[in-house]
């Protein structure tokens, strides 16, 4: 009798073998099957009381007989049936928190690669040239972070162990969380963060509050050695304002993880810019995936 089954859905290029692996070795209590077709999964779902993969169809759902939890390997549920979920009487858990160390860490070396300007030694290392040039620290720095769910508090976290001073941005300020400040989203008090930003580090969702959030005037408004790192969505900022911005030295830099189009064309002019750095939107991609999204299902389970 199958007590949790593994979906075959694939995430960050890692396969979802390796993950009912994992969930062997965690929970010997538990049988664990993995459906490696559309027909094991129809077998398999109709006794399993627990599911876990990317997403479940509403088809698949109807033949679940046991089911009380699926547990999605996905940060965001937005993808999935979720009315014919809560009908069928299912509890949801997402793998929300699940990105937070790699993200961060991502955004770490966006930061540091500006601020001790490894970029140029790295451009002057192909030219086969030694040549000195001055750098700067994080110490001291002021870095405004948007979105305060899990992985913008890594983020905060993280930085505070650089002695940056932090500007956390979230939808109800009077949450709180680790940073040194909190904010909303009102117009006033944002335009007032950026002039004081040293770093603006983009990791909200994308809403109607948020789309094109750093747009013409955000740019005017940050400080000219100010640099954007963006791995929340790609629409998050606008994108012709971005790189007009970046001709034109109203910042510093730019790093991206994702951007608006994604792919990126060959043919953006984003590519060229050298103050502009840009990675295929894989932040996300930890070997530990697999192994965090057990301890959520663990946690689930509890």
């Amino acid at each position: 009798m199958t007590d949790i089954l593994v979906l075959p859905h694939k995430i960050h290029g890692l396969s979802a073998a390796e993950y009912a692996e994992t969930l062997r070795e965690r929970f010997p209590e538990f049988d664990v099957a993995y459906a490696e077709t559309p027909a094991e999964e129809r077998r398999l779902i109709a006794e399993a009381r627990v599911v876990t993969g990317y997403e479940i169809s509403a088809d698949l759902l109807a033949t679940a007989e046991r089911l009380e939890l699926f547990v999605c390997t996905f940060a965001g549920t937005g993808h999935l049936p979720l009315e014919a979920l809560d009908d069928h009487g299912v509890a949801v858990e997402n793998a929300s928190g699940v990105h937070g160390p790699n993200t961060a860490e991502q955004v770490l070396g966006y930061l540091l690669t500006f601020v001790r300007r490894l970029d140029r030694g790295w451009r002057q290392e192909r030219r086969g040239e030694w040549r000195h040039y001055q750098a700067g620290e994080l110490k001291g720095s002021t870095a405004t972070v948007v979105g305060q769910g899990p992985i913008g508090e890594t983020i905060v976290d993280r930085l505070q162990a650089f002695d940056v001073h932090t500007i956390g941005v979230r939808y109800t300020p009077s949450k709180g969380g680790p940073a040194d400040e909190v904010i909303g989203f009102d117009e006033a008090d944002l335009q007032a963060a950026f002039a004081e930003t040293d770093h603006l580090v983009l990791a909200c969702p994308l809403t109607d509050l948020t789309e094109r959030l750093v747009d013409e005037r955000a740019f005017r408004t940050l400080p000219t050695e100010a640099t954007l790192v963006n791995v929340a969505r790609g629409e998050v900022v606008d994108t012709d304002a971005l790189v007009d911005a970046l001709r034109t030295n109203q910042i510093r830099g730019a790093a991206l993880d994702v951007t608006d189009p994604e792919p990126l064309p060959a043919s953006h002019p984003l590519w060229s810019l050298g103050n502009c750095h840009v990675t295929p939107h894989n932040a996300g991609h930890t070997p530990e995936y697999w192994n965090r999204c057990a301890d959520i299902l663990d946690d689930a389970l509890a």
